[in-house]
This record gives structure tokens, sequence and C-alpha cells, in this order.
């Protein structure tokens, strides 16, 4: 049976794909069977491919269980905004049901370790009433919480950890993305977090302005296994 976890982040651009990459790469590194899923991604390209999302892609890139472009992510949107506007400017509706179905039909192939990752960061609107935080709920899964390490990142890391708590779900660790190579003070920040955060730091991923997920994963080597054997 998989071990799926929701990752989510403390905003936009922190590293949610490039931590869940990097995760999945080293499942795959250890021979574990896993695969990642992208339910919405907003903002789409032309590639070798086709049209795609370029963070669903790189998840598929590092899954060694491979799947479906639609599979992988059933809802693609074409501008890099939020998602809930480019469906209303696209002139279609995002419910959690339909995401709900399309996660669980994906979560029937056989895997190891099994990522969901969703848009921005826990409470990124996909319509008038929903968010993405109801899609982790319906499915409950444990939450891995990306935070990316730069000024600010505190207030953001502890209110979204609240904001898990109370909607229900473990926050079963953090990953420490440094995204700002002079942000101050980061050894202090980074014991903060781990202090208040009260969950296990998964990996501390160093500042790598060549995104090179294969590096990023030897981060995970000391965790992979907490991950692959928690209930």
């Amino acid at each position: 049976m998989a071990h799926s976890y929701f990752i989510t982040g403390t905003d936009t651009d922190v590293g949610k794909t490039f931590a869940a990459a990097a995760l999945l790469e080293a499942a795959q590194q250890q021979g574990k069977r896993c695969f990642g899923l992208k339910p919405v991604a907003a903002g789409s390209q032309d590639t070798a491919a086709g049209v795609g999302n370029l963070d669903a892609l790189q998840l598929m890139q590092h899954s060694s269980v491979k799947l479906s472009y639609p599979q992988v992510n059933p809802v693609l949107l074409t501008e890099p905004i939020a998602p809930h506007i480019a469906a209303q400017r696209e002139g279609k509706n995002i419910r959690v049901s339909r995401l709900v179905g399309y996660c669980r039909g994906a979560l029937m192939t056989p895997a190891d370790l099994v990522l969901i990752e969703g848009a921005g960061g826990w409470r990124v609107p996909l319509n008038h009433t929903e968010t993405l935080a109801d899609l982790a709920k319906e499915l409950n899964l444990p939450v891995i919480l990306v935070v990316g390490m730069r000024l600010g990142c505190l207030n953001h890391a502890l209110l979204t950890a609240e904001a898990i708590t109370a909607d229900g779900l473990p926050l079963v660790g953090l990953v420490a993305n440094q995204i700002d190579p002079m942000m101050s003070c980061y050894q202090e920040n980074l014991d903060t977090l781990k202090v208040q955060l009260k969950a296990p730091l998964l990996a501390e991923i160093p500042y790598l302005p060549d995104s090179k997920i294969r590096d990023a994963a030897q981060a995970f080597e000391g965790s992979l296994d907490y991950l692959l054997h928690k209930n």
C-alpha cells in the first residue's frame, strides 16, 4: 500500500515542485515505486510532448511509476495565475469532488510513495467556496510543508502549520528550501522553525542556482525511510 502525502508550501514560488521531485528522485534511486500528482496546475506551455505544465512534467520525469499526463495533471489552466481566476477566464468550474475522483483513480496504481502537490499555498481558492486544503482534507492525507527560506518565512510557516492542524490533518514534516542565498540569520530562522513547528525536519535543501534535482535528492536520504514506514 502506498504511503501518500500532500505537499503544500508557505507561498507560491517556494520550491514545492522542486522538493517533491527531489523526494521522488530519492525514492527512485532506492528502487521504490513512486509517482507524483499535480491535480491543478495554472500555467501551460508548449513542450515536445505537447501542451503541459512544467511542474507536472517535472514530477513525471522523476517518478519511477509512469502515468499518463492527464492522470498526473487532470486540470490544466492556461494562465499562471490563481487557479479560480484562471478557471473563470476559461469558463471552467473546478470542484473538489472531481479532483478527489481523479486522485483516487490514480491512487489505485501500485506504489510505495505517492506525492500529491498543491498549487501555491494552503488556502489557495479553487472556486468561491472551496480551496485546495479541502482536497487534502477529503483525501485525509498527512501533509509535508515546504518552507521557502527567506525573510518572512517564520510567519508564513507558523500560520500555515496552524491552518493545517485546524483542518484536522497531521503535519508530518517540513522541508527547508533555501531560496534566498543571502538570507540573514538563516540558521537561527531554521532553529526557530524546528522548535515551534513541532514537526521533524525532513530535508534541508541548500540554495541550488542550477536547480539540480538529483543533487537535492540527497537531502532526503535520512528521512525517506521514515516516510515509507510512517502509519
